[in-house]
């Protein structure tokens, strides 16, 4: 599934004999998720991100608050984010073309965040939506 909201994956998971995998919904610094996350845990559904980074929105890449918890760890802000992706067990699939920052993203898997990193990390949440699957005005542009 793609975009299900907690109340729609609720009725779905209870009204079909065959629930769904995955639930695939923007998830990022700035966006958490986190009631979602547990209404899909509760459905054993698992959590995908997409647009991980915000699509590179709100300097995400520079973020003050991120680029400490990175040189704490001498990594960048896209591992830190990455990291903090797994470490709350959501799917994550990074998109890039660029091979360094392929490299880059696999090396999230060398360091773990303390609790204070990832409670600093959480937050960040703003509410802050890439894309809105319920407004009809942003779905009219991408026809």
């Amino acid at each position: 599934m793609s975009n299900f909201y907690p109340s729609r994956l609720v009725d779905f998971c209870l009204h079909n004999a065959i629930t769904p995998a995955l639930n695939q919904v923007e998830c990022n610094p700035f966006h958490q998720q986190f009631e979602a996350q547990k209404t899909m845990q509760e459905c054993n559904v698992a959590m995908q991100s997409w647009a991980s980074f915000g699509e590179g929105k709100n300097d995400i890449f520079t973020n003050p608050t991120i680029a400490q918890i990175a040189k704490n760890y001498n990594k960048s802000n896209a591992q830190v984010i990455l990291r903090w992706l797994i470490q709350r067990q959501i799917i994550v699939i990074p998109k890039t073309t660029n091979k360094e920052r392929m490299i880059e993203n696999l090396n999230a898997f060398d360091f773990a965040l303390n609790d204070k990193d990832m409670q600093t990390m959480a937050s960040l949440e703003s509410g802050n939506l890439f894309f809105s699957p319920i407004d009809v005005e942003m779905i009219k542009t991408l026809s």
